[in-house]
């Protein structure tokens, strides 16, 4: 139980909740930031050249994109983990599999979202500008192009945040995510299952410090919206 010593209280093993759950929480944003950033990249990349040059290159993008789509995300990751479980994969390398594979099948959303604006964008006069100019394309896509999209982006990117945190939880308190001795918040209210009659909060506290940490990201997120988009600014 909780005491002086130990603020939380010690697991079914005698190690430190507080400290494992400080652990478990720079874990589990590890792998949230880590996958976003893949996503964000793919993302970026692939959207904004659809958008650019449309044409048949936007149309083999956006099948590439359906295809993505329509991969059933949740299941193909259980399998992955179980297949992982099977193989007794060390904790860093499933971590590192893990970040992968959520953000190889998450990058579709942010494709869409970046092709969208700059199909939007690419007709105006600056962009006619930078043509006359001679300016290069490269330059064009991610100099004039995609940072008029920062303000979506970001709100995107960060509640996709919070989204993969949730998903890495779930998937960790499944048993199928990250592992002993790597701790994570959904393997802490996993191991809670154990004693949950006698020591309820074990469970309780994890899970808090879960919405807490997407609630605040999303809240993040909104501020950094207000404070780039150009249309918000006198």
């Amino acid at each position: 139980s909780p005491s002086k010593a130990h603020w939380l209280g010690t697991d079914t093993n005698g190690m430190d909740m507080l400290t494992r759950l400080m652990y478990g929480g720079r874990v589990s944003l590890i792998i949230g930031f880590i996958v976003v950033v893949i996503e964000a990249s793919l993302g970026i990349l692939m959207g904004g050249i659809s958008g650019y040059f449309g044409g048949w290159v936007d149309n083999i993008i956006m099948r590439v994109v359906d295809v993505f789509y329509c991969i059933p995300s949740m299941p193909v990751i259980i399998i992955i983990g179980a297949a992982m479980d099977a193989m007794r994969v060390d904790s860093w390398k499933r971590m590192l599999y893990l970040m992968l594979i959520l953000g190889f099948l998450g990058w579709p959303g942010i494709a869409r979202l970046v092709r969208g604006q700059i199909l939007s964008l690419r007709e105006q006069e600056f962009m006619l500008a930078t043509e006359a100019c001679g300016i290069k394309v490269w330059h064009r896509i991610f100099r004039h192009l995609i940072p008029n999209v920062i303000p979506q982006l970001i709100v995107t990117c960060t509640m996709g945040l919070g989204s993969t945190i949730l998903t890495e939880a779930t998937l960790s308190f499944l048993g199928l995510g990250v592992n002993a001795p790597m701790p994570s918040l959904g393997s802490l209210a996993s191991d809670a299952l154990n004693g949950i009659y006698s020591y309820t909060y074990r469970l309780i506290i994890p899970a808090v410090v879960i919405c807490l940490i997407v609630l605040s990201l999303n809240l993040f997120g909104d501020g950094l919206r207000d404070a780039f988009d150009p249309k918000l600014k006198s």
